[in-house]
């Protein structure tokens, strides 16, 4: 099976709401990745730096 990952590739992020996820969520933005928002259980309907949860 291939992953084929281009620049109109657009990413979530699981445990976005924690530590490392943030960190690592806020370093893909800044390289330019499409983040479209991260999931994390009990924490839907929020925001994160503009991300939905």
């Amino acid at each position: 099976m291939s992953i084929l990952v281009d620049e109109n590739t657009r990413v979530i992020c699981q445990g976005i709401t924690g530590k490392q996820g943030m960190f690592h969520t806020r370093q893909a933005v800044a390289y330019g990745t499409r983040m479209v928002g991260g999931v994390t259980p009990g924490k839907g309907g929020t925001r994160m730096d503009g991300l939905p949860v």
